[in-house]
């Protein structure tokens, strides 16, 4: 963590502040921390993340999981897109323990990312470890690169979605899908 705290003080450094100022002090040591949170999806798994929560039933229905809270970071600007994630599986045989899919959200989130990966690597993610008929999900998030610079539009959102297998192939399933996630 030193040698990233140490780049943050450089950083602070040629935006032209003094870093040894009282209200900087400690600022490269919470930066390093907090930038090393932000991106702990990289030292984590999905073995990690699910363990061994997934169990056997004989439910072959749709389940929908919707209003996960998400924040990631852009990768091209390194500043935050939040929003919400929703899943939905058609279970073959196996299914996921509830909190394991914000834990998969997460583990992609807390990498720099761009929402359109995210969106598919949580969508293979849970078809991975379900083995189910079919995933969907679908992100929507504010981001802070197109807020805070740039064109600076406060009340843009963007919407991704990825869908596998039944979701893919069925439109009835699609539809089925977005009214039980409100949309």
């Amino acid at each position: 963590m030193k040698a990233l705290s140490d780049l943050y003080s450089q950083v602070i450094t040629e935006l032209g502040e003094d870093v040894n100022r009282e209200g900087l002090l400690d600022t490269p040591k919470r930066a390093a921390k907090a930038m090393q949170f932000l991106t702990s999806g990289y030292d984590t798994s999905l073995e990690e993340v699910v363990n061994n929560a997934v169990f056997a039933s004989d439910n072959d229905e749709m389940v929908v999981i919707s209003g996960i809270e998400m924040y990631s970071m852009c990768e091209h600007h390194m500043l935050p897109f939040i929003g919400t994630v929703s899943i939905g599986y058609l279970p073959d045989g196996k299914v996921l323990g509830l909190s394991k899919f914000a834990r998969i959200t997460d583990m992609f989130a807390r990498r720099l990312q761009i929402q359109e990966n995210l969106t598919k690597q949580i969508a293979e993610a849970v078809q991975e470890v379900t083995g189910a008929r079919g995933v969907a999900v679908v992100v929507e998030a504010r981001h802070m690169c197109m807020m805070m610079r740039g064109v600076e539009k406060q009340n843009s959102s963007m919407a991704s979605s990825v869908m596998l297998g039944g979701f893919r192939k069925s439109a009835a399933t699609r539809s089925e899908f977005f009214r039980l996630m409100g949309k």
